[in-house]
């Protein structure tokens, strides 16, 4: 299956730069390119690409009021693509904002054209995506600023007793090959427990769960 993407950047090189690594791809076809968060909501609703690739600083309305509208879009609408952040400025606040508004993926800008394609493909196909410096540092300091909230207690409810054993394993940064050796099942077994926590918690992917995993206080900093 083709990959469509939308690119969201207020430089025109950057816009035509990203397109041409990404059209070169047999996988991914680019749809659209725009300027500015406002034209962006507009031409995915349009256009209804797999991913938007966002900038942060634009003009109008920046990207992350713009994930946060398309992803949770205030007039109910029902198409929510996967979002791909981008961004030149490696800041904590950019990436925790860009993850709680609702993006699946976060990059910088200085990554290798190998990286951006493959973090398109990643986030497609429905993953989680952070850079690597930035991630370990971002969920110390989302869990140390956020205390635990209740406000999951019916979800988590619902989550059997290996669910949520898994959840809090997730929390704390395992994979899911680590998950099956410290539970010693099989890796297949794993991944069955994910999407069903996935689908119990409505969560798109693995970040998010972390986040929930800290937010409903299953997982400490100290962990």
């Amino acid at each position: 299956m083709t990959i469509t993407v939308l690119i969201a950047d207020d430089q025109a090189m950057v816009r035509a730069g990203f397109a041409a690594i990404l059209d070169a791809q047999e996988d991914i076809r680019v749809v659209g390119q725009v300027a500015d968060g406002a034209e962006a909501i507009e031409q995915a609703r349009r256009l209804r690409p797999d991913v938007v690739l966002m900038d942060v600083r634009m003009p109008v309305m920046n990207g992350i009021d713009a994930t946060r509208e398309l992803v949770h879009p205030s007039r109910g609408e029902p198409y929510t693509p996967l979002v791909l952040v981008l961004t030149t400025f490696d800041v904590d606040d950019y990436v925790h904002d860009a993850l709680t508004a609702g993006a699946s993926g976060f990059l910088l800008k200085d990554a290798l054209p190998d990286d951006l394609v493959q973090a398109v493909r990643i986030v497609a196909a429905g993953d989680a995506l952070l850079a690597p410096r930035v991630t370990k540092r971002l969920l110390e300091r989302f869990a140390a600023q956020r205390p635990p909230t209740n406000r999951h207690a019916l979800a988590l409810a619902g989550l059997t007793e290996r669910e949520h054993e898994i959840l809090v394993l997730i929390g704390r940064g395992f994979s899911n090959g680590e998950i099956a050796g410290r539970l010693f099942i099989a890796e297949q077994t794993v991944k069955t427990h994910v999407s069903r926590i996935f689908t119990k918690l409505g969560l798109r992917d693995r970040v998010h769960a972390v986040i929930l995993a800290f937010d409903a206080g299953l997982v400490e900093p100290a962990s």
